[in-house]
């Protein structure tokens, strides 16, 4: 698939259930964002998404499916994430709690504290996230959508 050959990977979650999951609800169109730590971009020396970047989508087994491409990155507070983003990740939440609930048992998880290598992490209304929506521009058919 030389489609793929010259973008980075989009990794969502760790792979396993919740990494599977997540991809299908982007396949299917139902996640059209993601959230992500600013610190955990620091602590791993990653530059943060852009406005226009693409990356391939991978599933567990690091097969490519799909080109995303980040149409909007946000940098917030975590008491400032608003419905629309909460809804847009596609999970089914029915609140901005709802979706922060979910997101901090993930943050507060045994992966997530081990890759930040703090084994007692927390996050609160002031943590800062980073917001992205994307779009799927190619799926593993090399079809486009909505390119």
């Amino acid at each position: 698939m030389a489609i793929y050959d010259d973008l980075p990977p989009y990794l969502l979650g760790f792979p396993g259930e919740l990494r599977d999951r997540l991809v299908a609800a982007v396949l299917s169109g139902a996640k059209t964002t993601t959230t992500g730590l600013l610190e955990q971009y620091e602590r791993e020396g990653e530059p943060l998404p852009e406005p226009g970047a693409r990356a391939v989508l991978v599933d567990s087994a690091e097969r490519p499916l799909a080109v995303l491409e980040v149409t909007e990155v946000r940098v917030l507070r975590l008491a400032e994430v608003d419905l629309r983003h909460a809804l847009d990740e596609g999970e089914g939440y029915a609140s901005v709690a709802e979706w922060r609930t979910s997101h901090e048992g993930f943050w507060h998880g045994a992966e997530l504290r081990a890759a930040m290598g703090d084994p007692h992490f927390t996050v609160g209304d002031d943590t800062q996230v980073v917001t992205e929506r994307f779009r799927i521009l190619r799926d593993g058919d090399g079809a486009g959508a909505g390119a």
